[in-house]
């Protein structure tokens, strides 16, 4: 496993924030992953992987900003992935 440790600054769009099922699309896809996920909200530091943990982040609403941190062979696309899913607008349950 990778020492580095890869972060990036993600903004909530989502009008609804990142509630639960935005937070349980992240956990699943992080669950994808090789690398550990970390989800930072200013002094809090939950794991990515964790449904209970990350549920301490939620009600965060737009425009708030997460820290999503990856450490692992596969931190550079866990990111990507993962960034993604907080930044989404809406929510493809209420497109259709």
């Amino acid at each position: 496993m990778s020492g580095e440790i890869l972060r990036r600054r993600v903004t909530i769009t989502n009008p609804q924030g990142f509630h639960m099922r935005p937070q349980m699309a992240f956990v699943k896809l992080a669950r994808t992953f090789r690398s550990t996920i970390t989800v930072c909200r200013d002094d809090l530091r939950v794991d990515g992987k964790s449904p209970m943990e990350l549920l301490l982040v939620a009600a965060t609403f737009p425009p708030s900003q997460l820290v999503i941190e990856a450490r692992g062979t596969d931190a550079a696309a866990a990111l990507d992935a993962l960034a993604a899913v907080v930044e989404a607008p809406t929510e493809s349950e209420e497109e259709s």
